[in-house]
């Protein structure tokens, strides 16, 4: 009876082992995510699957990697494969939703419409799973708001979605409503939707720092300041708080040596994770702060650092030109 007791306590100790190494591992892959390492992720949650294939958050992972890469195929694959481990998933029929969509924006035309419809329908299928995923309702609106009839778009269904989450929140619906608006060229309807979607409190630093990234092109200086403030307090730890600050103070042409420590804190400190300003737009910001204080040198050499590391950067390449750069 002993031993029979004592075997059982080992095998749950092993069990237990294995579990704890799996979740570890997870979690590794997670933190390379975050540090945007992508390929060492995808070669962590290699290793993972092999010995866990049916955890959904594996492939949703590796989707979200493989989109990271430009890798479309292997996305839309482990997309599908989060999707047939759990279909009643909102997250993963949205994500597998973004893989197509990557891979229809580097389709033939004849292929591409295929896709176009598959990246709809998991929009769709995310968004009645789940009304308050609001990303991928954001997602649906956007795609609406942008594709032709014959892959299903249209505004009237945009609007439709947009009313459903008005109803249940209204910094999403009037965040919604920008999206339509700005892909319209309806800036000034935009400014006003984006303004009432911050004025209504969005819930996550994620959305109050999309919202940003639309007022930082607008080049209003006020509102990003609005955004950086709301963002540090839902998330104070998060560096885009100090980003954003800092290009405000930049536009307004005011506090520019604070503004230059806060760039350069968030250029040493701040992992390149997907879903913060990249490094370019950091050097590019750093260019703006030494062309107000007239150092044109020292903007130069920011702005070709940023035009190198984003050579299809428009903002980078009209300044390059401006400051007299090659």
């Amino acid at each position: 009876m002993r031993d029979s007791k004592a075997r059982l306590a080992l095998g749950i100790l092993l069990y237990a082992r294995a579990v704890c190494a799996q979740d570890a591992s997870l979690a590794g892959a997670k933190a390379a995510f975050d540090k945007g390492d992508y390929a060492k992720t995808v070669e962590m949650l290699k290793a993972v699957a092999g010995k866990s294939p049916n955890d959904g958050e594996v492939y949703l992972l590796l989707t979200k990697s493989y989109l990271q890469l430009d890798q479309y195929d292997n996305a839309v694959s482990s997309g599908e494969k989060a999707v047939a481990i759990n279909p009643k998933s909102s997250v993963y029929h949205q994500w597998l939703g973004e893989a197509y969509g990557g891979k229809a924006d580097h389709a033939s035309m004849f292929s591409a419409y295929s896709l176009a419809r598959k990246t709809k329908q998991e929009f769709e299928t995310a968004f009645q799973l789940d009304n308050r995923n609001f990303d991928a309702a954001q997602d649906l609106i956007e795609y609406d708001c942008t594709a032709p009839s014959i892959v299903g778009g249209g505004e009237d269904k945009a609007q439709a979605v947009i009313a459903k989450i008005m109803e249940l929140n209204a910094a999403e619906g009037h965040y919604g409503m920008g999206i339509c608006k700005a892909q319209k060229k309806d800036y000034a309807g935009a400014d006003t939707e984006y303004a009432k979607a911050l004025e209504n409190k969005p819930q996550s630093a994620k959305r109050v720092y999309d919202i940003g990234d639309y007022f930082l092109e607008r080049g209003q200086a006020d509102k990003i300041l609005a955004v950086a403030a709301q963002g540090q307090a839902l998330a104070p730890n998060d560096p885009r708080g100090k980003f954003y600050q800092a290009c405000g103070w930049i536009m307004k042409g005011e506090k520019l040596a604070e503004a230059e420590k806060l760039l350069r804190d968030y250029q040493q400190n701040t992992p390149a994770n997907s879903e913060y300003p990249g490094p370019w737009k950091a050097h590019y910001w750093l260019g703006r702060l030494y062309e107000a204080q007239k150092n044109i040198g020292a903007a130069k050499g920011e702005y070709e650092t940023a035009l190198k590391l984003n050579p299809k950067s428009k903002m980078a390449q009209d300044a390059v030109k401006r400051v007299g750069g090659s």
